[in-house]
């Protein structure tokens, strides 16, 4: 079964850490209708996953999998800020916070 998504080194540190902080179980990553390209991705935490889950730690909307195919999760690290990305190839269009996102 392909892995629909790869979760970094970086990013599993960062959404554990989220994860103790928040007593929960999973990291929930979705995909709504919204922001500047038309999609954009919903964060949240769970105990129940209702989806896939990756890594041990993030859980996968089943609605989310087929936008994030091939994509990869990542925490940034930069002087101005940290953040978590999607590197989303499907991708057709992107806004510049990279929150949001066309396919």
């Amino acid at each position: 079964m392909q892995i629909p998504l790869i979760v970094t080194d970086s990013a599993k540190n960062y959404l554990t850490e989220m994860i103790e902080q928040q007593e929960k179980k999973y990291v929930r990553l979705a995909v709504s209708g919204g922001g500047c390209s038309g999609f954009k991705y919903d964060w949240d935490f769970t105990d129940e996953p209702a989806g896939r889950v990756i890594e041990d730690i993030l859980e996968l909307d089943p609605m989310a999998e087929m936008f994030v195919l091939g994509c990869t999760v990542d925490y940034i690290r930069e002087l101005g800020g940290n953040y978590l990305v999607v590197k989303n190839p499907n991708a057709t269009a992107q806004c510049g916070c990279g929150e949001s996102f066309a396919v």
